[in-house]
């Protein structure tokens, strides 16, 4: 399914790389999709881990885009220049306007490892989708948006993709490596 073809009232868990694509302007459909959560028409819920991958993410582009350190290797670069790293602060601002979307974030539960882990054994996911699939399944939510192939594996998750990126895009994270 995708983005644009969610039905109204429907509660949607969002990972990180749906912020990513609509901050970066990877993803009109993305950027759609947050606006309609803003507006009511979805209920959209996130977890605080993911909004620090957000966070992570978006600093990493940050960087690239003002050209401070090339890539690969840009969180090792990063590490070695903090002078670079206090210049920074567009992805802090972005992260923060994300409950300012109408999106609902969440803490994690208190059985999310032991949860989380039972996920990984059932579908191989690594820890950070294995967190998320743990954290939709205490709010009791099923549909997610996400452009990650993997969690599409889960047969307990409709997952909402974005039609207009291609994994594999700047945007999806490589850089955070």
């Amino acid at each position: 399914m995708r983005l644009d073809d969610l039905p109204r009232a429907t509660s949607i868990f969002i990972d990180a790389n749906i912020f990513i694509y609509h901050f970066t302007g990877a993803s009109g459909e993305c950027t759609r999709f947050l606006a309609r959560c803003e507006a009511g028409e979805l209920a959209g819920v996130t977890s605080v881990a993911v909004l620090l991958e957000v966070l992570h993410r978006l600093m990493m582009l940050e960087a690239v885009r003002g050209e401070s350190v090339r890539p690969p290797n840009v969180l090792q670069k990063l590490r070695k220049r903090p002078e670079v790293v206090r210049t920074l602060s567009e992805y802090y601002t972005h992260t923060m306007t994300i409950p300012e979307m109408g999106i609902s974030v969440r803490a994690l539960p208190e059985d999310v490892l032991a949860t989380s882990q039972r996920v990984r054994e059932e579908h191989g996911l690594l820890v950070g989708d294995s967190l998320l699939v743990a954290a939709m399944r205490a709010e009791g939510i099923g549909t997610l948006a996400t452009h990650d192939a993997d969690l599409r594996r889960v047969k307990e998750i409709t997952a909402a993709v974005p039609g207009d990126v291609e994994i594999g895009s700047p945007s999806s994270g490589s850089l955070s490596k």
